[in-house]
């Protein structure tokens, strides 16, 4: 019979944190396959999302744990996480709530491509970030 704690920490420990104790999560839309963002992960971050089924993240900028979401009200539900070969970098795919991923009110946040030289933003806002966020 196996102990929930003990099988807790052998899934945590088999992956490959970074020096600071994090790791790269990549979010990716379920139904479409679309890469939305890439954001961090710490142990707790990754335990939680697992638990409640909703990305959380390790916000590196505010040293604080971030659930997608929490601000803007467009959640990510986790349908299903992946662990690369390396172990090193988690997937997760997601049900972007209310279609909008990035915080410039974007989709996703790799709206630049690099074209001719330079950085040409191709994809539109779909929401104004302070009807989102507040001025």
């Amino acid at each position: 019979m196996s102990d929930s704690r003990t099988d807790q920490v052998e899934w945590l420990d088999q992956v490959a944190w970074n020096p600071e104790g994090l790791v790269p999560a990549i979010a990716q839309e379920q139904e479409t396959g679309r890469v939305l963002m890439l954001a961090w992960m710490n142990r707790e971050a990754l335990r939680l999302t697992a638990e409640e089924g909703v990305a959380v993240y390790w916000s590196r900028s505010r040293r604080r744990l971030w659930r997608k979401g929490e601000s803007s009200g467009h959640r990510q539900w986790v349908r299903e996480m992946r662990l690369d070969c390396d172990g090193d970098t988690v997937l997760l795919q997601v049900v972007q709530e209310g279609g909008v991923a990035c915080h410039t009110g974007r989709h996703h946040c790799f709206y630049r491509r690099w074209e001719d030289g330079r950085w040409r933003i191709v994809d539109p806002v779909k929401k104004d970030p302070e009807e989102i966020y507040g001025a």
